[in-house]
C-alpha cells in the first residue's frame, strides 16, 4: 500500500492523541497551593545548599532561606564546593546582614573523590557536616533560587500529611529574554512529559522524577537507600535519588510552584543549549541508537504535521489540523503559565528542533570526553 498523505498524517495524530489523553495529563499544570495546617510536632530540618561559584545569586538565596516562616527547628548549611569567586564570603555576609549567623553555617567541601559527581559529593558533605544529631528531613536546594517564606512549611506539611519520603518542587524559571521565552516554557513542558507528576506519585507506576532545585528528603529514606553513596556517580542526580527512594518502597511527589523563583537567567541561545546538553545524552543512556530514535521521534511528532500542512494543503486536513490543534492546546497551558500570548504555542516545533540540536551537541561532547560540563567540570567522561 503506497504511503498517502492521509496515512502519513495518521502517525503524528496517533502520537498526539496518546500524549494529550493518556500521558498522565502532564500538560495540565497543577500548581502547588496546599494550605498547611498545624502539626502536633514540626520536624527538625537541615537545609543543605551545595554551591560552586554562585556569587551573583547566593546572597538573595541565603536571605530567602533565613526568612523561612517555619515553626520547627531548622538550620542552613551551605557547602562550598571549591568556589573561586567569593561565594562563601558573600554567603557569610548575607547571613550577618539578616541576623541569621546562628542559623546559617558555611562548610568547605573536601576534594572531589573519583567516582562522584560534584553536586552529589557536595550534598554528601553537607549530610556529613550536619553532625551526629540526625534531623527528620534534609532540604536540598540550589543556590540560585529565592524561596517564598512559606516554602519549607508547605513542603514539610505535605510530606507529613501524605507520609512522603521525598517531595520536590519545580520552581519558576526565568522567561524574560527572547531565548528564554522561546525555549524555557518547552523545558518545563518536555520535563513534565517525561515525568508526569501523577505517575511519579503513583506507587504502582514505574515513572520516577524530581526537581533537583528543591527536594525535601526524609532521613529515614536516605538511610534506607544507603545514603548518597547509592547515587554517587549520577549526572541526573535528582531523578536518580527519586528512583532509589521509590525503589525502596518510598512514597515520592513532585509539584510545581510560582512562589519560588530561579534567579538564573539565559541571555543567549548558546547558554540554553549548554543547559540542555549537560544531561540530554545522559538521559539517553549514552546510546547512539536512542539518539537516532529521539531525533526521528522529534521530527515525526513536532515537525511532520507542519510539513504536511504546507506541502499538501487541503489533503488529510482533518488529521493534520487535529494534530496541530492538540499540540498547540497542550503547550498553550504552559505558555499561559509563563504569561505569554496564546499564539506563542505555535512555536513548539521550533523549540523541539532546537532541543534535538542540543541533544546532538550533548552526544558529541560526550564522545570527545567533555560530557555533562558544569562549573568547569566534565562529569560524564566517556569510558
Amino acid at each position: 500500500m503506497p504511503l498517502t498523505p492521509t496515512l502519513i498524517a495518521a502517525i503524528p495524530l496517533a502520537i498526539w492523541i496518546y500524549l494529550f489523553f493518556a500521558r498522565g495529563n502532564f500538560w495540565q499544570l497543577r500548581e502547588d497551593k496546599i494550605e498547611p495546617k498545624l502539626l502536633d510536632r514540626w520536624p527538625r530540618v537541615v537545609v543543605i545548599v551545595p554551591v560552586r561559584n554562585e556569587s551573583e545569586t547566593i546572597a538573595r538565596s541565603i536571605i530567602s532561606l533565613a526568612k523561612q516562616d517555619y515553626s520547627g527547628e531548622f538550620s542552613v548549611l551551605l557547602v562550598d564546593d571549591h568556589s573561586n569567586d567569593g561565594t562563601a564570603e558573600l554567603a557569610r555576609k548575607a547571613a550577618e546582614e539578616c541576623g541569621a549567623t546562628a542559623r546559617i553555617a558555611v562548610h568547605s567541601a573536601a576534594e572531589l573523590p573519583p567516582g562522584w559527581t560534584g553536586k552529589v559529593w557536595a550534598m554528601n558533605e553537607g549530610i556529613r557536616a550536619a553532625g551526629d544529631e540526625v534531623p527528620d528531613f534534609f532540604w536540598f536546594t540550589d543556590a540560585d533560587i529565592v524561596h517564598a517564606p512559606d516554602t519549607l512549611r508547605r513542603l514539610v506539611f505535605r510530606a507529613e500529611s501524605n507520609s512522603l519520603d521525598l517531595a520536590s518542587l519545580m520552581v519558576l524559571l526565568q522567561a524574560k529574554t527572547i531565548p528564554e521565552r522561546l525555549l524555557i516554557p518547552p523545558f518545563l513542558y518536555f520535563f513534565l512529559m517525561l515525568y508526569p507528576p501523577s505517575w511519579i506519585a503513583d506507587p504502582k507506576a514505574r515513572t520516577v522524577g524530581a526537581a533537583g532545585g528543591c527536594i525535601l528528603l526524609r532521613c529515614a529514606a536516605l538511610e534506607r537507600i544507603g545514603g548518597m553513596q547509592a547515587i554517587r556517580n549520577e549526572v541526573i542526580d535528582d531523578c536518580a535519588l527519586a528512583r532509589a527512594v521509590k525503589k525502596s518502597s518510598g512514597k515520592i511527589w513532585m509539584g510545581l510552584t510560582r512562589a519560588s523563583v530561579s534567579l538564573r537567567s539565559y541571555g543567549s541561545f548558546g547558554e540554553i543549549r549548554d543547559l540542555i546538553a549537560r544531561t540530554a545524552f545522559t538521559q539517553l543512556r549514552y546510546s547512539f541508537l536512542l539518539l537516532l530514535a529521539t531525533l526521528a521521534g522529534l521530527c515525526v511528532t513536532y515537525l511532520l504535521p507542519w510539513v504536511l500542512f504546507f506541502a499538501y494543503p487541503g489533503e488529510a486536513w482533518w488529521f493534520v489540523d487535529t494534530t496541530i490543534a492538540l499540540m498547540a492546546a497542550s503547550f498553550g497551558v504552559t505558555v499561559r503559565f509563563y504569561g505569554l500570548p496564546w499564539p506563542w504555542a505555535l512555536t513548539l516545533p521550533v523549540a523541539a528542533m532546537f532541543y534535538g540540536y542540543a541533544t546532538c551537541v550533548s552526544a558529541v561532547r560526550y564522545w570527545f570526553g567533555r560530557g555533562a560540563q558544569w562549573k568547569g567540570r566534565s562529569q560524564a567522561k566517556r569510558a
